[in-house]
């Protein structure tokens, strides 16, 4: 009986270990710093966590719809400030990989995004 408790308290302590050590996906957000681009769609993340993003197809200019951003490991959320009223859009994403001039994205939907940087 106490081999029985040793070992089962020996597989314990190995599995909690294990287990503290499984690293979750951390992502360095300075590597996000930048502006990235996925066909006409473009973001820029600033150090301040602000940004703004356009789309180049609807002929608007840089810096047309401001937003919040945070990353927290793997969970990015940006907030959209809307120009009229003032009102915050959340969307929500996971970061599958990002290096300095890659950037992929799942959205809540499961929907993959690619960005390259551009600056």
């Amino acid at each position: 009986m106490k081999r029985a408790l040793y070992l089962l308290t020996s597989v314990l302590l190995i599995s909690a270990l294990f287990h503290s050590c499984s690293k979750e996906d951390e992502f360095d957000e300075t590597l996000l710093y930048g502006t990235w681009k996925s066909g006409t769609l473009h973001y820029k993340y600033l150090s301040n966590h602000k940004g703004s993003s356009w789309d180049t197809a609807e002929d608007v200019e840089e810096d047309d719809q401001l937003f919040e951003w945070q990353l927290v490991k793997s969970d990015l959320t940006i907030i959209h400030i809307m120009v009229m009223g003032g009102g915050r859009v959340p969307e929500y994403f996971t970061v599958t990989q990002l290096t300095a001039t890659t950037l992929k994205l799942k959205d809540d939907l499961n929907a993959n995004i690619t960005f390259t940087k551009v600056k």
